[in-house]
């Protein structure tokens, strides 16, 4: 993750709220993503399965993201990065404050890093203890990412970005929509016009925005505006548009036929 960052190319990723490793190994499969991002904020799943599958995306050439809960943050960032994930995005960030929280929890308890993840024996230490510089560098290397979701995050969005350590930026409207009272109105004018502000600000200062969307069709316009990463679909979403179309077409047909 963090060469696909430095490459300053583009970066294609999907959404998996499951945790079985053959999820992961079917991304891999099609040769098109470059990381997978497991949603654990919204999925079940427990620490055996985080270290399954960072082994299913390593076996295929795939970088891993998780996306966490605001709480407990730091422990689950921390078990995460253990397991093998090489980046981490960061849900309900408030602040500028929250976001040199988040950026601790990632790095390495060193003088230069000022991080609070020290040395752990966990799967990408593989038992040394973790106290050797490529333990440090691994940490330095974790891609932490912010979810922009939250009103006081957008009023207070430039000192956010000017945290160091931040590698990038992924807008959520629905958040945002619930904290100005307004749910359920992402696609507004009004709400679309803080986002493009806020991706235009991220690039502004540096620092890469992310677009989440369901269709290549949705990609023009964030290409238009200047992003150049991409997170695409998400597999239970994929499964119930799936199975609401094809059964509702399959309904009709059986219909028409025993009318007939």
């Amino acid at each position: 993750m963090r060469q696909l960052l430095q490459s300053g190319g583009n970066s294609l990723g999907t959404h998996l709220l499951s945790a079985w490793p053959s999820m992961i190994e079917v991304v891999g499969h099609t040769g098109m993503y470059d990381y997978v991002e497991f949603v654990a904020e919204y999925a079940p799943f427990d620490l055996f399965g985080l270290e399954n599958i960072c082994r299913a995306a390593e076996l295929h050439g795939l970088g891993s993201m998780i996306k966490i809960d605001q709480e407990p943050r730091r422990f689950l960032a921390q078990r995460a990065i253990g397991s093998g994930f090489e980046a981490v995005l960061f849900a309900d960030v408030r602040s500028a404050a929250d976001a040199a929280e988040c950026v601790r929890a990632v790095r390495p308890e060193t003088p230069e890093d000022g991080g609070t993840h020290g040395v752990a024996a966990r799967r990408i230490a593989f038992m040394r203890q973790g106290d050797t510089p490529q333990y440090v560098q691994a940490l330095r290397d974790v891609v932490v990412l912010l979810m922009i979701e939250k009103q006081s995050a957008v009023a207070q969005l430039e000192e956010i970005l000017a945290v160091p350590g931040i590698d990038m930026v992924q807008w959520g409207p629905a958040d945002y929509c619930m904290t100005i009272g307004q749910p359920g109105t992402r696609r507004t004018p009004e709400v679309r016009a803080v986002e493009r502000r806020v991706i235009e600000t991220c690039l502004k200062m540096g620092v890469p925005p992310r677009a989440e969307i369901q269709t290549s069709a949705d990609a023009p316009y964030y290409l238009d505006l200047g992003v150049r990463h991409f997170s695409i679909g998400t597999d239970i979403q994929i499964l119930f548009d799936w199975l609401r179309e094809q059964g509702a077409a399959l309904r009709s047909k059986v219909k028409e036929g025993v009318s007939a």
